[in-house]
């Protein structure tokens, strides 16, 4: 078995070498497929990370009446984090709003002299909530708008915001359904590419196979160089395929910081670059063994 394996390993590698230039060519249409397999990954994270950036700017805030006690407002707090669809619940106090507020308007010196006249605290208690899902707002709101609270509750800014949480809802579920759409496409256009090369490569050395089975070869011997051929075409494939991607990932951070504030493509890629290499590794030989295995199979019927 070990003498077979060797033989097995010391063909295939022949092989490549000696039909050296279609090997290259198959690589290099493996190559463009990891890479498209790559920019998928890519594509991916960038997407998921501007849904989350959307979804933190959805949320919806409810004001309290100047009279609502504090303990009231806290208990309404505690309620909502009790609720399956709330992600998070921020309380604004009086106090902290107007520090807010003057801080917001610290250059305006109308708006500043305004408030110090003022005997009291004109603005009111609030809380931020935002949801895990944007679907979940109506619930919330639904739950805010009861009957029972509206003696603490003066406003609930869902119904001003509904139409454009609504959209950002939608865009949110066309951006994942897209997403999962062009990487299913793509992926199997390019593995049927590959697969079609690997077939024109053992195409070109048919007649081997034809001596090999005259001789008596076995067909897991015949069959075993030209998965070592494939496995080659992975290896190299992969290697060169993120070669090829570090500088477009460097072209690209700078304009997706631009337009993400707080993506950080380069560190993303770079402190996950082992992961990425291993994905790419395990695609492109996966691709190439099942590729050469199916591609062969034709002619050991024959």
């Amino acid at each position: 078995m070990a003498t077979n394996l060797y033989r097995i390993i010391k063909y295939g590698l022949q092989s490549f070498w000696r039909n050296r230039w279609m090997s290259m060519a198959t690589v290099a249409v493996m190559l463009l497929t990891l890479f498209v397999f790559e920019g998928l990954i890519i594509f991916r994270v960038v997407t998921d990370s501007a849904i989350n950036i959307l979804k933190e700017k959805i949320d919806i805030s409810v004001y309290f009446k100047n009279t609502a006690p504090e303990d009231d407002i806290l208990k309404i707090q505690r309620s909502l984090q009790d609720l399956a669809e709330v992600k998070s619940v921020g309380y604004t106090s009086k106090d902290q709003a107007l520090e807010k507020f003057r801080e917001r308007h610290k250059n305006d010196t109308t708006i500043t002299e305004a408030i110090s006249v003022l005997d009291g605290n004109p603005l009111s208690a609030s809380l931020d909530i935002k949801a895990h899902n944007p679907k979940d707002y109506p619930v919330i709101a639904a739950y805010l708008n009861n009957q029972n609270l509206q003696d603490v509750v003066e406003q609930v800014t869902y119904n001003q915001n509904q139409v454009a949480i609504n959209r950002l809802a939608n865009m949110v579920d066309v951006a994942q359904r897209s997403g999962v759409a062009l990487t299913v496409i793509l992926a199997v256009v390019a593995i049927l590419v590959t697969l079609n090369t690997i077939i024109l490569n053992i195409y070109s050395t048919r007649d081997e196979i034809g001596i090999m089975r005259v001789v008596g070869a076995s067909n897991a011997f015949i069959r075993g160089p030209y998965i070592i051929q494939g496995v080659l075409y992975g290896i190299i494939a992969a290697v060169f395929s993120m070669l090829l991607v570090m500088p477009v990932i460097s072209v690209a951070a700078p304009y997706v910081k631009t337009l993400m504030d707080g993506m950080n493509l380069s560190a993303y890629f770079y402190g996950n670059l082992l992961k990425l290499f291993s994905y790419q590794m395990l695609f492109g030989v996966v691709l190439g063994v099942v590729s050469s295995f199916i591609a062969v199979r034709k002619y050991l019927k024959d």
